[in-house]
């Protein structure tokens, strides 16, 4: 019998930004675009490119999986099966960002870095990255 069911969702928090897809795609491709809305990392736009995030829990170790330019960056998060997508789709003058935490096991389950249930960390995570998706916003408008 498989725990798949058990699982917990992704967390996905979509945003409109006013801004080509290519001003969003600047600061969500490059180490230094992502520094200033998410975390510091060595991360660059080449799939197979392994990098680390420096996270509050401390540095995750993550990979590039895969790059649709600009549409698409797919990312192996830390060590326990996570990954992060980011999408970004032209609508007219905006550009719809979202980020997909995925990879969750379920509630129970112990995230090792943190020590506590992947409950627990995915609730703080869909608040943080709410916030995230917000900060992207207001740097890019600004």
């Amino acid at each position: 019998m498989s725990n798949e069911q058990n699982k917990l969702p992704d967390i996905i928090q979509t945003v409109s930004i006013e801004a080509p897809i290519q001003k969003v795609w600047d600061y969500v491709s490059t180490a230094e675009g992502i520094a200033e809305w998410f975390m510091p990392s060595d991360f660059k736009l080449i799939e197979g490119h392994e990098f680390t995030i420096q996270s509050p829990f401390g540095p995750s170790p993550c990979k590039v999986i895969e790059v649709v330019e600009p549409t698409k960056i797919l990312i192996g998060w830390d060590t326990d099966g996570w990954e992060l997508t980011f999408l970004l789709k032209e609508i007219g003058s905006e550009t719809q960002f979202t980020v997909i935490h995925g990879g969750w096991k379920e509630g129970e389950a112990i995230v090792p870095k943190a020590q506590q249930p992947q409950s627990a960390i995915r609730k703080t995570m869909d608040q943080g990255w709410s916030g995230i998706v917000r900060k992207l916003k207001q740097l890019v408008e600004a």
